[in-house]
């Protein structure tokens, strides 16, 4: 028996639309959510064109499908987004000629994609996690579904048969958990290494404190709940004639002041030349899906949605410092750089919201072509919720 994925109604419509004008090929990601006994998809988004005018000139053989520029976009869609959803797999729509090389060609794209996410992860898989991966091929003329799945912890995995049925109102009423975390991490720059690299001194220092992160106690609602327990026991579900509907937990992050094992140690003392601070409030969310999901899975997808938004702020920052003045500059006095804010943006259809980050000068314009070009979706500027204050 292969997995089974339950998929929002409405994208079958999308990739219905897609078919039309294909010519020869269209490519784009799968996002959703795993679980132990099946996975949701909830959002289908193509790959954005390089420019308006290459769109005419696509090559006609999947072999030079662009994998590093499918690759990109996937990186960009991950940081969007909450804690709890993935990039789940890869689409493709191809005309009939094409069709017999299509499954080659989802086959080193998930590969690809999933090497380039695991590469930006201060996390690791957990043993039991879901590793396999959807490769979705349609043919643009007979809208014939072939849905397979690989591997991806494996290199040498070959293709399994995997089920894709739609569901309306499928992540209508998911359920949300949220927690503001406070940070304030102090990262030494030796001096050993003169030309010292921020970028790489930073994510070092996260991902020490990541760890941090792992061992931390959660409260869920004020409780510390057993990990395979529901996570809505002892909780009246919402009923009612809302379409869509959120049950929200409200969670606190008790950092554990000895980290790991409490043994004495030898301390180490390392000249340095400077430090790295990084300060302030950030809001997180996770979203889990309403099938009697444990606290295991809503507590990991929360963790991660800590690790991923200070990481890919950080990040962020670092490609707009590049962009903009460069790394070279050397400085003995102290600088400031804000990191961008996190925002949040509903997902039609869905209890779900999609996140992003705003520079302070950025203007909702700017977020609404970021999200019309990377997720396929327009956003009226009343939907974008800045959801926290400034971080330097």
């Amino acid at each position: 028996m292969g997995r089974t994925y339950l998929v929002e109604e409405g994208i079958g419509q999308y990739l219905s639309e897609l078919s039309t004008a294909v010519k020869p090929y269209v490519t784009g990601l799968l996002i959703g959510q795993c679980s132990p006994q099946r996975d949701y998809v909830i959002r289908a988004v193509r790959t954005p064109p390089k420019e308006q005018h290459e769109e005419q000139s696509i090559p006609p053989k999947l072999a030079s499908l662009d994998e590093e520029w499918i690759t990109t976009h996937a990186s960009q869609v991950s940081r969007m987004l909450p804690g709890g959803l993935l990039v789940l797999g890869v689409f493709l729509i191809v005309t009939p000629e094409l069709s017999k090389d299509g499954q080659n060609a989802l086959r080193k794209l998930i590969f690809s994609v999933e090497k380039s996410l695991s590469k930006r992860r201060l996390w690791k898989p957990a043993e039991e996690e879901v590793s396999d991966r959807a490769a979705l091929q349609i043919c643009s003329a007979t809208k014939k579904v072939i849905c397979r799945t690989y591997d991806v912890q494996d290199p040498k995995s070959t293709a399994k048969p995997a089920d894709w049925k739609y569901q309306s109102a499928l992540s209508a009423s998911w359920l949300a958990l949220g927690c503001t975390v406070n940070v304030n991490i102090h990262i030494p720059l030796l001096a050993t290494s003169p030309n010292h690299d921020l970028e790489k001194n930073t994510k070092n220092g996260l991902n020490r404190w990541s760890k941090q992160i792992e061992d931390s106690v959660f409260l869920v609602n004020g409780q510390v709940k057993d990990d395979d327990t529901e996570l809505l026991e002892g909780q009246k579900k919402s009923r009612g004639n809302t379409q869509f509907s959120t049950q929200f937990s409200d969670v606190k992050v008790l950092t554990q002041l000895c980290q790991g094992s409490c043994r004495r140690s030898t301390a180490t003392v390392q000249v340095c030349s400077g430090s790295i601070n990084i300060r302030g409030a950030v809001k997180c969310r996770a979203y889990i899906h309403n099938n009697k999901p444990r606290v295991k899975e809503a507590i990991q997808a929360l963790k991660r949605d800590i690790i991923n938004t200070l990481s890919d702020r950080c990040e962020i920052l670092f490609e707009d410092l590049i962009l903009n003045e460069g790394l070279q500059k050397k400085s003995l006095e102290r600088e400031y750089h804000v990191l961008p804010q996190r925002l949040f943006v509903p997902l039609a259809g869905s209890s779900v919201m999609l996140s992003d980050y705003k520079f302070g000068d950025e203007a909702a314009r700017e977020i609404q072509e970021r999200f019309g070009e990377m997720l396929d979706q327009a956003v009226p500027a009343e939907d974008i919720h800045i959801a926290e204050g400034i971080s330097t």
